[in-house]
């Protein structure tokens, strides 16, 4: 009878050391924080369709491969014209005032704090309403793209 038991407890240890064993691996890079006012931000230009003086900054990972992370400036009262992106996207609003039209959806109003996610392919506009710029703040899955929607095209 003391078999399961000493069976019981082998298996135990055993698997208490494999999980600690996971838990205990060295992470590959570095953990990192940024804020808008950080000076190791690099602010480059944004996709041509978007406003004029739209910037782009990445946070974390490499733009054109998986996972990256960025951040998106948008001027006051700006148009952003209808596009989508191979990727799906999930995005929280750090500054101002935005209102995304996902096609087939209510408008969604952005606050910030204000958290949102897109499918990927999901077409979309959206509007800078405020006085100040919007900073939109985007995961992406995939490389990061964004392909314009010809003006008329549902």
């Amino acid at each position: 009878m003391r078999m399961p038991s000493l069976r019981l407890f082998a298996f135990s240890t055993v698997f208490f050391a494999l999980s600690f064993s996971a838990q205990a691996t060295k992470p590959t890079e570095s953990a990192i924080s940024r804020s808008l006012e950080d000076s190791a931000l690099k602010w480059g230009p944004a996709p041509a369709f978007l406003p004029t003086g739209s910037e782009l900054a990445v946070l974390h990972g490499d733009s054109a491969k998986k996972n990256a992370d960025v951040f998106l400036k948008l001027p006051a009262k700006s148009l952003i014209p209808a596009h989508w992106h191979t990727s799906a996207e999930r995005m929280i609003l750090v500054a101002g005032e935005m209102h995304i039209n996902f096609v087939g959806q209510e408008k969604i109003v952005l606050k910030p704090g204000n958290y949102a996610y897109s499918p990927a392919k999901l077409r979309h506009d959206a509007i800078c309403v405020s006085e100040t710029p919007c900073i939109l703040f985007i995961a992406f899955e995939l490389p990061v793209d964004a392909f314009p929607v010809a003006s008329g095209s549902k």
